[in-house]
C-alpha cells in the first residue's frame, strides 16, 4: 500500500482541488493567529495541502515538535511559528514530490519569520519506522499528524513508535478519518477510496483500543465533524459506512485508570496560556473558564498536573480518597451533537 500512496499524493493528486470527497480537507473555523501565521505560508505549499483537521494543540512555546506525513509542509511551517524561535519542528514523510515542495522553501520561511537560522527540518522517511532516521527515546514534546495515519498500513506500528519517541507528559495530537464499523477487505484494497483517506480509516472503537494497548490508555477526543461524500461513485461503493474527521489527543502518562474515577479534585485555570486567556479546552468533555473550579477525575488531572499546562491551573484535593466513577462516565459512540460537554459553563465537570 506504500506505493499507491506515494503515487496518488506524489503524481495523482497535484493540489487539494484534484480530491474526490471533502475527507482531506479542512472544515473548521479557524482562529485568528493561526489565520496570522496561514497568512505567512508560501501559495504552493498550502495548495498541497489534504489534511482533515486543524493541528493546534496550545501551549507551544519553545517545544519539540514532530509532524507525521507532514506533506508539503504548512502545519510544519505553521506551527514553526508558534514554537518560536527557541523550537523545533520535525517533518517526516515518504512522498519525494511533497517533500521537494516543503524543503525548497525553509529559506523563504525562515526570512518571513523574522528567524536567524531554520528552526524546521524535514526527512524522508516512514512514519511506522522513526527508528531508521535515528529518533531518540523520550526526545519529542509533541506529536503531531494531519489525516496520515489513517493511510499507514501498521497503523500499531505508527503509534507505538510515536509513544517511544514522546517525552514522558508528552502528547500526541491529531487528526485523521475513522468510521462507524469496520471496512471490508475489498474496499480497503480500492487505492482510490485509501488515498481519499476512507477506506484506510480505523473503526473507532479500534482505534481506541489499539491506542491503549500501545501505551496511550486514556485517548481524549478533541472534535469531531461528519464527512460528506458528494461524489456518486465513491457514494455507491462506501456510502452505507459513516465516516468522521476527529482530532484527538494521547497522552503519554503511565498508569491512567481505564475510566474515569473520582477523587474530589478540582482546578482552577488561571488564563495564562497565550490565545486561550478565558477558556481553556482539554478535550470535548473539559472546557475549563479562567477563575472557576472545574472538577476533574484522577486521569484528568494528571493530564493536566503532569504535562505541560502544570503552571498554568492551581489544583485541588489529592488522590487519597475515592468516591467512585464519574456517573456519566461512558458512551457509545464518541462522535455527533449528542456528546457536546454540558458542563462547560458552569463550575461542575465532566468525565471523558
Amino acid at each position: 500500500m506504500f506505493d499507491e500512496v506515494k503515487e496518488y499524493y506524489g503524481k495523482v493528486l497535484n493540489s487539494s482541488g484534484d480530491l474526490k470527497t471533502d475527507a482531506c480537507c479542512t472544515d473548521t473555523e479557524m482562529p485568528a493567529h493561526l489565520k496570522q501565521a496561514m497568512s505567512k505560508i508560501h501559495a504552493e505549499v498550502s495548495s498541497r495541502y489534504y489534511g482533515c483537521g486543524l493541528v493546534r494543540p496550545q501551549q507551544l512555546k519553545g517545544m519539540r515538535i514532530l509532524d507525521l506525513g507532514s506533506g508539503s509542509g504548512r502545519d510544519a511551517y505553521i506551527l514553526s511559528q508558534l514554537v518560536g524561535e527557541e523550537g523545533f519542528v520535525l517533518g517526516v514523510d515518504m512522498t519525494d514530490e511533497q517533500l521537494d515542495i516543503a524543503n525548497q522553501y525553509i529559506d523563504y520561511h525562515t526570512e518571513v519569520f523574522g528567524y536567524k537560522k531554520p528552526n524546521i527540518m524535514f526527512k524522508k522517511g516512514y512514519i511506522e519506522k522513526l527508528h531508521e532516521l535515528d529518533l531518540q527515546d523520550n526526545s519529542f514534546d509533541i506529536i503531531v499528524s494531519n489525516c496520515v495515519i489513517n493511510l499507514s498500513p501498521d497503523k500499531e506500528a505508527v503509534l507505538r513508535e510515536a509513544y517511544r519517541v514522546l517525552k514522558p507528559g508528552g502528547e500526541l495530537y491529531f487528526s485523521d478519518v475513522y468510521s462507524d464499523r469496520r471496512i471490508p477487505e475489498q474496499l480497503v484494497k480500492d487505492p482510490v477510496l485509501y488515498g481519499e483517506c476512507l477506506s484506510g480509516a480505523l473503526y473507532w472503537n479500534d482505534f481506541q483500543n489499539l491506542a491503549k494497548q500501545c501505551g496511550f490508555l486514556d485517548p481524549r477526543l478533541v472534535e469531531d465533524r461528519p464527512l460528506g461524500i458528494d461524489n456518486p461513485q465513491i457514494e455507491e461503493l462506501i456510502g452505507h459506512i459513516n465516516f468522521f474527521s476527529a482530532t484527538y489527543r494521547l497522552f503519554k502518562l503511565e498508569g491512567l485508570e481505564p475510566a474515569c474515577e473520582d477523587y474530589g479534585q478540582s482546578v482552577v485555570y488561571k488564563g495564562t496560556i497565550e490565545h486561550h486567556k478565558q477558556l481553556f479546552t482539554l478535550d470535548k468533555h473539559h472546557s475549563i473558564e479562567k477563575g472557576r473550579h472545574f472538577l476533574v477525575c484522577g486521569n484528568t488531572w494528571r493530564m493536566l498536573q503532569e504535562t505541560r499546562f502544570r503552571d498554568h491551573f492551581d489544583f485541588y484535593g489529592t488522590m487519597n480518597k475515592h468516591f467512585g466513577i464519574f456517573a456519566d462516565c461512558g458512551n457509545p459512540i464518541p462522535f455527533g451533537d449528542s456528546q457536546q460537554n454540558q458542563h462547560s459553563s458552569n463550575g461542575g465537570g465532566n468525565c471523558c
